[in-house]
């Protein structure tokens, strides 16, 4: 049984070896793919690339995980073996010190150094038996560490697949969306990267605008166009919170609700404010602020974060309210080859929401 695991651990190790090996490759593609033009071609082959690395560190986890469980069962074997010798010693060494005492010896034994040596035997076996309890202690914490590493590994592992089940479905995502099309891809690239310039030149107060008046929370301002607009594949609002020209995370300021999350794979996000929204219910949510799936994974904005939250009514009601009262403006600037029209609103402590996408 020892010599079978031991082979098993041979193999299990060199199996890691293997692996190791395989990862390093992995790794090294992924920085050259980094290096070169973000083409569609070269976005599958990064996910490719990582997909491949994820499934061999799930392997590497297993091989671990199977080699662990090997050093397990060893100890637990180790385990039951000197509990039952402890056990057992235990026992006779008690029984023959109960009934061995020194003047029992000097009064049973023959001589005085028959006496002597059952003395010594005595406590010959009384050192044993401490040497055994040790070990037993020792096996008992190795194994209780193990059984915390495998635990460990266990969570590791779910991970790693939950990661490669990203992975997978946005590579997915990208062919959908791109058709699996490098024309319509850079399309796509364009277009994002042309908004996010649209929208810090608006920031920077470079759109052309006009004072409406006064606003307050919950009115009319605009609505969204019902289809692609400049710089905009399809119908949504992008939501805008920049303060002291800086642009904020505006779930930060909207006040917590239900909404449709369709921003697969990055999933949902929490609001932490006390703002109206700027659409009716439903409100469905399709890309977030910060190094969103688009943003770090696809490079739309050229390695920048999206610099709002894009959202959608899906039952086709197109108004849009102001968050918070203040000053309207109504605004446009170029985009793409369009018009990309916007609204803004100025409100107190330096704080100007934005709406784009919209017509007004």
């Amino acid at each position: 049984m020892v010599i079978g695991s031991v082979v098993r651990a041979d193999d299990t190790q060199e199996k890691l070896t293997e692996l190791n090996e395989k990862i390093k490759g992995y790794q090294t593609e992924l920085v050259r793919l980094n290096t070169e033009t973000n083409t569609l071609s070269n976005q599958v082959a990064q996910y490719d690339a990582q997909i491949n690395l994820t499934e061999l560190k799930i392997s590497q986890t297993e091989e671990e995980i199977s080699l662990l469980g090997g050093r397990i069962d060893l100890l637990e074997d180790s385990l039951t073996s000197l509990t039952k010798a402890f056990t057992s010693r235990a026992l006779k060494t008690y029984k023959l010190a109960r009934f061995s005492g020194t003047h029992t010896m000097l009064l049973t034994s023959d001589t005085v150094d028959n006496a002597v040596s059952n003395l010594f035997y005595l406590e010959k076996i009384q050192a044993a038996d401490s040497d055994l309890l040790l070990r037993l202690e020792t096996v008992q914490e190795d194994y209780k560490t193990e059984k915390v590493d495998q635990e460990a590994l266990q969570n590791e592992l779910q991970s790693q697949k939950d990661v490669l089940d990203v992975q997978k479905s946005s590579k997915t995502k990208l062919l959908t969306i791109t058709r699996n099309d490098e024309k319509k891809y850079q399309q796509l690239l364009s277009q994002a990267r042309a908004e996010l310039e649209a929208i810090q030149s608006i920031i920077a107060g470079k759109g052309s605008e006009n004072e409406v008046g006064a606003v307050g929370t919950g009115e009319r301002i605009a609505s969204v166009i019902p289809g692609p607009s400049a710089c905009s594949s399809g119908a949504h609002l992008h939501f805008e919170v920049a303060k002291d020209g800086i642009n904020q995370n505006p779930a930060g300021y909207l006040q917590q609700k239900d909404v449709i999350w369709d921003n697969s794979p990055d999933g949902p996000f929490s609001f932490g404010g006390g703002w109206s929204w700027p659409l009716n219910d439903p409100v469905r949510i399709t890309q977030g602020f910060g190094m969103t799936y688009y943003a770090a994974s696809l490079r739309y904005y050229g390695g920048a974060p999206h610099t709002g939250i894009d959202m959608v009514n899906p039952n086709g009601d197109w108004t849009v309210k102001a968050a918070q009262p203040g000053t309207l403006y109504q605004g446009a600037i170029a985009c793409g080859g369009g018009t990309l029209r916007y609204v803004r609103v100025e409100q107190s402590s330096g704080i100007d929401t934005y709406y784009l996408h919209i017509n007004y």
